[in-house]
């Protein structure tokens, strides 16, 4: 059985109707997230190899919290988003119901995992750490491969024709100031 075959397995579109519901689900999963891939993971890095990067410490300190404000709320936004539109949650085993295509997603088909990855990236110029500089650009690449790779296909197998226009106006990583329409 291949990884694909497994996720399709594992991926299932969410059965829950209220919004509240989904919600109160999408925070778990992100309260959880955020506690492994945003603190415990980043610590060990940095615990593992603690050699300081040479940052100046008060532009470092500014651009560290503009980077984790805007990550926290595009991740937040996002669940919203994924939640009233989608009708799901970011978790596989509870996955929109309809393809998300509004608010951030209009911008770029993953601003979740940029809000992500805004963050982490935050972690490393705020500590200066080589450890978690290192954690940062192996989770940005394993994040590109795991689009790439399981997410994409993914997609297009459940959303099609639909998915495929999605991808054809809305960038994967960078986002465009032309904001997506959906037609029809």
């Amino acid at each position: 059985m291949t990884l694909r075959q497994t996720l399709q397995d594992v991926i299932r579109p969410s059965e829950t109707r209220s919004t509240a519901a989904l919600w109160a689900k999408s925070l778990l999963n992100a309260a959880l997230f955020f506690c492994v891939f945003m603190l415990a993971l980043p610590w060990v890095a940095h615990y593992l190899l603690p050699r300081a990067l040479p940052l100046p410490a008060t532009t470092r300190t500014w651009v560290a919290g503009l980077l984790f404000v805007a990550g926290i709320a595009i991740w937040l936004a996002c669940l919203d988003t994924f939640s009233r539109q989608g009708r799901g949650t970011p978790l596989p085993v509870d996955a929109p119901r309809e393809l998300v295509t509004g608010g951030l997603f209009s911008f770029s088909r993953n601003p979740i995992m940029v809000g992500e990855l805004l963050v982490i990236w935050s972690e490393t110029l705020y500590f200066a750490s080589l450890g978690i500089a290192l954690y940062a650009a192996a989770m940005s690449t394993l994040a590109h491969l795991s689009i790439v790779f399981v997410e994409e296909p993914e997609l297009r197998r459940r959303f099609g024709k639909s998915y495929d226009d999605y991808c054809r106006h809305v960038p994967r990583w960078l986002p465009t100031m032309r904001s997506h329409r959906r037609t029809g």
